[in-house]
């Protein structure tokens, strides 16, 4: 059983800013605003206390693959999140047939029912050849609004989000289909340019899966998706920040640009991240890992990261030179609200679940907490 704590002393970022020497109180699964009487104190004086982190992109870690791995698999990926301060996840599948995809769908459901995982994304198969990235081109296929709708009634009400190429037959039928549902439609591998990007935010898509990756670049005649996400209120952005996929001047000209409000730090995580080089398969595909940094075997597109939202903090604050409250807006706060969880995780505040992480004066993490209960014991 959880026990009641008061955490004391941090440099705590509250949704209000930033309070030095500020607590926060602990009691079962659920932060409260009083101490019981039984509290235990902990002195974090000298760290950071900020919201666990909320990753609504992610297809693995530890070596284990959400797409291909047994319950035992995923649930050893999502414990591995959980160590590098990820204490809500949505699992990302890949492009595979309909029936394996419809199938995964239905275990991933199970976990998400349980509390485990917090909903299915599914990215492909309804994506460009043009821009297919690490995904088998002979499965993909056009969003049919009847395609999309069998893969949402496999995840019982756990699908959260699906990225389509919206410009391909079927696009904006099917983002209509998925905003009626109230599942995230997200324009992502995709070949459209700025007209039929904007066309397909007007009829509901509302997150850019990976801004910059996968995508037509930023021109100044065709100034294609990237423009018309960023420029737009109604879009989050993605924005995978571990220096490969990103160049820095790329990404903050998107953080400054949309703002820490419309700004989901995400991992991309295949099953190498917090586990190591090799070699790996993403759905069918094989990829090899070599200094940290995933591609395929075959052509060299690069294949996921293997970031950890922990390397994506530290590095958001100390190269990219971010304000502490900025990021944990978009490593916490922003991605809860776009997953429509944000009354129960994204913020230490009285009422939510217990999921906060604590890091040290140098921005190295050094507990976990989750429901209540340490995944790591800072002391």
């Amino acid at each position: 059983m959880a026990t009641s704590k008061v955490l004391a002393g941090a440099r705590v970022v509250l949704p209000t800013g930033t309070v030095d020497g500020g607590r926060v109180i602990v009691d079962g699964s659920r932060i409260v605003g009083s101490a019981p009487a039984d509290a235990e104190t902990i002195d974090l004086t000298g760290h950071w206390l900020v919201p666990g982190f909320v990753d609504m992109h992610n297809h693995g870690g530890g070596g284990a693959s959400f797409t291909n791995g047994t319950v035992d698999d995923i649930l050893h990926g999502v414990h591995t999140h959980r160590l590098h301060g990820t204490t809500t996840l949505v699992a990302s599948t890949v492009t595979g047939e309909m029936d394996a995809l419809a199938q995964r769908a239905g275990l991933l459901s199970e976990l998400a029912e349980q509390g485990e995982i917090a909903g299915v994304h599914f990215e492909g198969p309804f994506i460009s050849p043009c821009r297919k990235g690490a995904h088998s081109e002979s499965l993909l296929r056009h969003p049919d609004p009847a395609e999309v709708r069998k893969l949402l009634d496999a995840a019982r009400g756990q699908a959260k989000m699906v990225t389509l190429a919206t410009e391909l037959p079927g696009g904006i039928d099917s983002v209509r289909l998925l905003a009626e549902h109230g599942v995230i439609a997200a324009i992502g591998h995709t070949d459209a340019t700025y007209e039929q990007t904007a066309a397909a935010v007007d009829a509901g898509a509302t997150v850019a899966t990976h801004l910059y990756n996968a995508m037509p670049g930023l021109g100044h005649r065709a100034p294609g998706p990237i423009a018309a996400l960023l420029e737009d209120e109604r879009v989050t952005v993605e924005l995978i920040d571990d220096g490969t996929h990103l160049h820095p001047a790329a990404f903050q000209l998107a953080f400054h640009r949309a703002g820490a409000d419309r700004v989901a730090l995400i991992t991309d995580a295949m099953d190498a991240a917090g586990f190591g080089d090799g070699t790996y398969h993403l759905g069918p595909l094989e990829v090899v890992v070599s200094e940290g940094v995933a591609r395929l075997a075959e052509g060299g597109a690069i294949a996921g990261s293997t970031l950890t939202l922990d390397r994506a903090f530290y590095r958001a604050v100390t190269v990219d030179g971010l304000p502490v409250e900025d990021v944990v807006t978009a490593i916490s706060v922003t991605p809860a609200k776009v997953l429509g969880l944000y009354d129960r995780v994204g913020s230490l505040e009285p009422g939510k679940d217990a999921d906060l992480v604590v890091l040290d004066a140098d921005f190295a993490l050094k507990g976990v907490l989750r429901k209540g209960e340490w995944i790591i014991d800072p002391r």
